[in-house]
């Protein structure tokens, strides 16, 4: 046998490694290539392929906005010539999900090998040539964010957003001076707006967004500067402005960067949460979209080829309370160092309030900033030392300074009360009392209180939230360290919150937010510990650090002084936790100095609007 003939000869038995005699071979190359987008793969697979064949087929696809296509072949009718193969169709479409069509491949025999006979058919059963797909799509109205006693946090209505049009300008320098005095713009952020690529000089650039309230305000200052224009439009309002704002999140059209996050039901234009509750729990407000399929005919007449039902959002209950919440806010007003204020129920853990500061940073400072505690940790010290046997009025000693394994620890400006109580020690939150007193733990005595008030717990309150951590001192100097809450003990805010909780009801409970989130990790404080903790947290409003709030009934808690960071001195965090009848709550201010003079005001005012 020649050469030639052999080559021919192999033809005839394998084309691209398949057999001639297979036509389920050729329909499963053809639905492949159909399956990577190749077009032009399909047209080699295909008997005549018709002039229009990749318009339409890419027409298809755009028209059904068809993200990605995958087929499963079925069975083969087979003749001596011809064959048909079934097969199913998943097509993914943008926004809408699956769409599932039973098609045929109907194949002839030519030459050694099988070939596609291509219609408009293949597409879907009911296509003919001059047919066009279009498809429609509704999203459901998103269901609302709701309080602790099921009233609505979250309400459509009406903002104005206020933007710049470049051509319009005239004086830069103006328009930022104007939006940073009323607004609080950063003019940094305003020409990275105006300088981005893709601004043509007659685009509306939008700045921000304010309820018409603010707008009546700020609207005097700002209409006459040639280059503002303001434009109303709907929007997603919570109670009043800035409310819980870090926690609910806010809603917008969808980003590039998120779009592939939420998957195929979501497409460009999309209004979705871009943070907080509503975008941690987008799916569950949102719901899912409806739409069809639909083919139109070369005359007009519309068939519906396939059907997406759509399911309603369900609303989140969350155990915020809102005038708890807005204790918190009003707290917080003036207050211009980054700061956070954060309650919750001590006899459940339920989340009542989350406030941080500034509202224009995204960072949650509430439940996801971790800082060292300071002389907050004084309560889970105490509470150690109170398991081991003293008592609130067992004396220990408060020199100016305590030497603990080569490193000295000294009391805030230089205080000392030399032989006294452990009462007068915690109410003026003396370091070296407890420096001295911790040392006397026996080994693993402090973790262990540290864990009896969720220190190294994992939970989840419904947004992310690290919790606290207390690593186990490696030597003696670190447990004096972390005995005073530094070293390398940190907690967010809102564990501290638990931490003064668990103090009133002698039980730690994971704090949560969303009420179905209710059965997390719990502990039990020692026995015998929980009323002498609550006589020394009163002590230091009454008598100590804390007297600054003083004049709330009932209040107690212990300030932190928390240094953090480098220089001489060191920078200190303010920090205040304490309970006042059943709410449990935490301060901080960060970077704010000293927790009795910055951080108990706050806690003050927070505690009597309660």
């Amino acid at each position: 046998m020649s050469a030639a003939a052999a080559l021919f000869l192999a033809a005839c038995v394998s084309v691209r490694g398949r057999p001639a005699e297979d036509p389920l071979g050729e329909a499963e190359a053809y639905l492949q290539a159909w399956a990577r987008g190749d077009v032009a793969a399909m047209g080699r697979e295909m008997a005549e392929p018709p002039a229009w064949f990749a318009e339409q087929h890419q027409r298809f696809r755009d028209d059904l906005r068809i993200l990605s296509s995958r087929f499963e072949p079925g069975r083969v009718e087979r003749e001596a010539e011809s064959a048909v193969v079934t097969f199913r169709a998943i097509h993914v479409l943008r926004g809408l999900g699956e769409w599932q069509v039973d098609g045929t491949l109907r194949l002839m025999r030519r030459e050694g090998r099988w070939w596609v006979r291509w219609t408009p058919a293949v597409l879907h059963p009911e296509a003919r040539e001059g047919d066009r797909f279009s498809r429609t799509r509704s999203r459901p109205e998103r269901a609302a964010i709701l309080d602790g006693d099921g009233q609505s946090l979250t309400r459509q209505g009406e903002v104005i957003t206020i933007g710049v049009e470049p051509r319009r300008i005239q004086n830069r320098a103006a328009i930022a001076s104007a939006l940073q005095a009323q607004l609080g713009v950063d003019p940094a952020r305003l020409e990275k707006l105006l300088n981005a690529p893709n601004v043509a000089p007659e685009h509306f650039v939008p700045i921000i967004d304010v309820r018409p309230e603010r707008y009546q305000v700020v609207r005097p200052a700002l209409a006459p500067v040639p280059g503002i224009f303001f434009r109303r439009k709907s929007a997603r309002l919570s109670p009043a402005e800035g409310f819980a704002a870090h926690t609910l999140g806010r809603v917008g059209e969808v980003t590039a960067e998120l779009l592939p996050q939420l998957g195929p039901l979501y497409q460009p234009g999309d209004i979705v949460g871009l943070s907080g509750l509503e975008l941690t729990y987008e799916a569950q407000l949102a719901g899912s979209p409806s739409g069809e399929v639909r083919l139109t005919r070369a005359s007009g007449e519309v068939r519906v080829l396939g059907r997406f039902e759509g399911t309603p959002g369900t609303p989140l209950h969350t155990t915020l309370r809102q005038e708890v919440q807005s204790a918190a806010e009003a707290a917080l007003e003036g207050v211009t160092q980054p700061a956070a204020l954060v309650a919750v129920d001590t006899g459940t853990g339920a989340i009542l309030a989350v406030a941080s500061r500034p509202l224009e940073q995204p960072l949650n400072r509430a439940l996801t900033g971790r800082y060292p505690p300071g002389s907050t940790f004084k309560v889970i010290t105490s509470e150690a030392l109170l398991a081991a046997g003293m008592r609130v009025d067992s004396p220990v000693t408060c020199p100016p300074v305590a030497t603990v394994g080569g490193k000295s620890f000294r009391n805030f400006e230089g205080e000392a009360f030399g032989n006294t109580r452990l009462r007068v020690a915690f109410a003026h939150s003396c370091n070296t009392a407890f420096v001295l007193a911790a040392a006397g733990l026996e080994a693993g005595a402090l973790g262990a209180a540290a864990h009896r008030f969720g220190f190294d717990v994992e939970y989840y309150p419904g947004l992310p939230s690290p919790g606290a951590s207390f690593p186990e001192p490696r030597d003696e100097t670190e447990q004096a360290a972390a005995a005073i809450g530094q070293g390398r003990v940190l907690a967010t805010p809102l564990h501290m919150a638990s931490v003064a909780a668990a103090a009133e009801s002698g039980r730690w409970r994971a704090p949560y937010l969303i009420a179905e989130l209710e059965d997390g990790p719990r502990a039990s404080l020692a026995p015998g510990t929980r009323l002498p903790l609550q006589a020394l947290m009163r002590a230091v409003v009454t008598e100590g650090s804390g007297r600054a709030a003083v004049g709330v009934p009932g209040l107690a808690g212990k300030t932190g002084t928390a240094e953090f960071g480098s220089g001489t001195p060191l920078p200190t965090h303010a920090w205040f936790i304490g309970f006042h009848k059943g709410i449990a709550f935490a301060v901080l201010v960060e970077g704010g100095g000293v927790g009795g003079r910055v951080a108990v005001p706050i806690a003050a005012k927070f505690a009597a609007a309660l």
